[in-house]
């Protein structure tokens, strides 16, 4: 049955028991899509990349500096992310938008002004390499460098959530709402705070902060879930949905790998490292059954970025120290943090990917993983004059007798 439509396409109902539709089609832009094409910078699409720094500058007329857009596989629709540079002795456009933001200084130092329309005051603090802040919803601010030379700053964004909803540019930067709770105009709103308290998800340590000075260098709380030795932290900041943690493995060390689904990317704070990801259908030994094919990799320093699940169902991911530095990342979820995975509030859920796969999570014991992994980890270790602090132990399997144990070691 054919149905006329105004510009004169025809729809036809499909003969028989034939399907309706194409079967195949072409993925079609969101809203935020068209909006990052519209902006006129480029949008850098991939797993990773191994330096921020590398991506090439443009022209960004509505910020008022150059920047490039990053949308690793797997944050699509999750949430944004860019780079922008501050031109020297200048500053950013003012804006303010509904949606979040975080910011990770890469390059240089300098000031942001902050205030919520119809204030006369100004909320302005000083920043520099390694700092990160978070600039509340829908509150204007500003970004100024300091210097006569380059500040680059990361941002991470949650406007593909609201642009894809509301899907009007103007309703998200010209909303005149203001949020108090968001933003109260305390004088020490951006004020440093160091104190450690346990996140009320999970029990993990978390710092309640709008500003930290240096995520390169502060001190990290010990975790021990990816690896022996691992510290780690949760900012939480301006009352965001942005979730995000900062980690360390010590060097000579590699965590775990771990399986959970996208949304996650990795970015190198300091040392220098390598990622393995595959699809969690590939198994706990890739390269041994023959899947080695299907595994990413990609090496990077600071900054550095890769995504920890590049698409589609959950993937395994693994991190190595290469280099004598400590190995110190930050992890951005946007607002899908592994305390909100499906399921009606209430029921009882358990932090698997520190579980192992023997007890019901999906964290690869090291005894468990594919041997090429520390093979190719101790000569990589070797070669950068770097000694393993990986102990023999650690790849034995429970209840294996000394005689096995010494055998398994040999091989490896």
């Amino acid at each position: 049955m054919p149905h006329d439509s105004k510009d004169g396409v025809h729809w036809h109902e499909p003969s028989g028991v034939k399907k309706a539709g194409f079967g195949e089609f072409k993925k079609q832009p969101t809203p935020y899509d068209a909006w990052m094409e519209a902006e006129g910078i480029p949008v850098f699409r991939d797993i990773g990349i191994s330096k921020v720094q590398n991506l090439p500058l443009m022209p960004w007329k509505r910020r008022g500096g150059k920047g490039h857009f990053i949308q690793l596989y797997g944050t699509e629709t999750k949430w944004g992310c860019y780079v922008v540079e501050v031109p020297p002795g200048g500053a950013l456009n003012p804006e303010k938008h509904m949606y979040e933001e975080i910011f990770l200084v890469v390059e240089g130092r300098g000031t942001t002004e902050v205030w919520q329309e119809g204030d006369t005051k100004k909320h302005v603090f000083e920043w520099q390499k390694g700092s990160m802040f978070s600039i509340p919803m829908n509150a204007w601010y500003r970004v100024v460098n300091a210097t006569s030379g380059g500040a680059l700053l990361l941002g991470g964004t949650t406007a593909p959530n609201v642009m894809n909803m509301l899907n009007n540019a103007d309703a998200v930067f010209n909303n005149p709402y203001v949020f108090r709770d968001r933003f109260n105009g305390a004088d020490d709103f951006f004020k440093s705070n160091d104190d450690i308290e346990p996140d009320p998800v999970r029990g993990l340590a978390m710092r309640r902060t709008n500003f930290i000075p240096d995520v390169i260098n502060c001190d990290l709380p010990l975790d021990n879930r990816r690896s022996v030795g691992y510290r780690r932290v949760e900012p939480f900041m301006t009352n965001n949905q942005f979730y995000f943690w900062i980690g360390q493995h010590e060097n000579g060390r590699y965590s775990k790998a771990h399986a959970h689904t996208s949304a996650a990317i990795l970015i190198c704070l300091k040392g220098k490292g390598y990622t393995y990801s595959w699809p969690e259908r590939c198994g706990p030994t890739p390269w041994k059954d023959g899947h080695a094919a299907e595994v990413r990799r990609l090496d990077y320093e600071p900054i550095g970025m890769v995504t920890a699940a590049p698409g589609g169902a959950r993937w395994f991911h693994q991190h190595f120290s290469v280099s004598k530095d400590d190995f110190r990342l930050t992890a951005w979820f946007g607002p899908h943090n592994p305390g909100r995975d499906p399921g009606a509030p209430g029921e009882k859920h358990t932090d698997y990917t520190a579980i192992d796969l023997d007890k019901g999570g999906t964290a690869i014991p090291y005894w468990q993983e594919d041997p090429y992994l520390r093979q190719e980890y101790e000569a990589t270790l070797a070669s950068n004059g770097v000694p393993s602090r990986m102990d023999a132990k650690w790849y034995v399997a429970p209840n294996t007798d000394k005689s096995d144990a010494e055998k398994r070691d040999t091989v490896v």
